[in-house]
């Protein structure tokens, strides 16, 4: 069965993208809607979604990627080489921007988003190439209950008990121990080594999402199937919170199946309306940031060096903005929005022309 390029996915990806662009460069940090923060620890906003709805949509991808190599119409050994680089590549990136712009070596941070990424992918991959669907249920579901065991069951050294506190829960005090360069939050790190095992889960429920989209069932069968797994994995989530709450620092067991629960309706919504009513509208500036995501997340960083960085007349652009804006009676929250929509607006332009370039970086 031939497969078509499934325009929903390029859309969710792209404004995944935007989003990611929107929270992480407000007008002013200082006023910020609570949507468009990450909680501060238990909890789930519009911004805590992000994230792994990019790791989800990574898994997606893999699976339409590598499926027929995996089935056979391809060389498998000539695909690892490709999936190493490109990991690499991403790391790599990931690396650059941490040491951005002073490149100071001695306050090296070796974990980030793109880290994340690029080792997620690496693993997803791997396993996806030699693996069903079925395994692949099995694989995720453990790495969810063994992460879930060894949070809720082995106490911190020097505390003496189980604690899932900032900083004195076991995920903190093995980052403490094995992780080496600066951590974000200074004893320890939100993208750490532990928490990058269920974030691998999230992936591989990714790719189960992928597999689904590619069998020989009718539309409205696959659209049914992506929308009962979504608020089956949801519902899930909600239940194992009630014990491992949601929390993105720690990617919380309970935080893997409700933000995949949640991007498989929002892809399964998508991909109704896109892909089977081929109804396009709303999809081209999704398509248009998708095409180069990676990119674009790196060119935001770059460009907010001018945007955010450079001092005119003692203050930086978006202070400008904002406070010109706030004189003209503009909530200051509504203000650092508009500001960070207009980042996002200047980080399309170079987006559109690699996409009118056919350029894919």
């Amino acid at each position: 069965m031939e497969k078509r390029r499934v325009l929903s996915l390029d859309a969710f990806r792209g404004y995944t993208i935007a989003a990611m662009l929107l929270v992480n460069f407000p007008g002013s940090w200082d006023h910020v809607y609570f949507q468009l923060q990450h909680t501060a620890w238990n909890g789930l906003s519009f911004t805590d979604l992000i994230a792994p709805f990019f790791l989800f949509i990574v898994g997606v991808s893999i699976s339409f990627s590598y499926s027929k190599i995996k089935d056979g119409n391809g060389s498998k050994r000539s695909i690892y080489k490709k999936i190493i680089i490109r990991s690499l590549k991403i790391f790599a990136v990931g690396m650059f921007l941490n040491l951005m712009p002073f490149f100071n070596l001695n306050e090296i941070r070796w974990t980030g988003t793109l880290h994340r990424i690029a080792i997620v992918f690496l693993a997803s991959s791997f396993i996806f190439l030699h693996t069903n669907w079925k395994q692949q249920i099995i694989i995720a579901g453990g790495i969810l209950i063994l992460y879930w065991i060894v949070m809720l069951t082995i106490p911190t050294p020097g505390i003496g008990q189980v604690v899932l506190e900032p900083g004195r829960n076991i995920a903190a005090w093995v980052d403490s121990k094995l992780l080496p360069g600066k951590m974000y939050q200074g004893t320890w790190d939100p993208e750490g080594i532990l928490s990058t095992f269920p974030s691998i889960a999230t992936c591989i429920l990714g790719m189960l999402a992928g597999t689904l989209l590619q069998t020989n069932l009718a539309d409205n069968m696959k659209i049914n199937y992506l929308l009962s797994f979504g608020v089956v994995v949801a519902i899930a989530g909600f239940f194992a919170g009630l014990s491992f709450p949601l929390n993105e620092n720690l990617w919380s067991s309970s935080f893997v199946l409700v933000t995949a629960g949640f991007a498989a309706l929002v892809l399964g919504a998508m991909y109704f309306r896109m892909d089977i009513l081929n109804n396009k509208s709303g999809s081209a500036a999704g398509v248009i940031f998708g095409s180069n995501a990676i990119t674009v997340y790196v060119l935001g960083d770059v460009l907010s060096l001018f945007f955010y960085g450079i001092k005119l007349g003692g203050h930086s652009l978006n202070e400008h903005v904002v406070n010109m804006l706030i004189n003209h009676s503009v909530s200051p929250k509504l203000a650092s929005m508009l500001y960070a929509l207009f980042f996002v607006s200047i980080n399309f332009i170079p987006a559109y022309i690699l996409y009118l370039s056919l350029i894919h970086i």
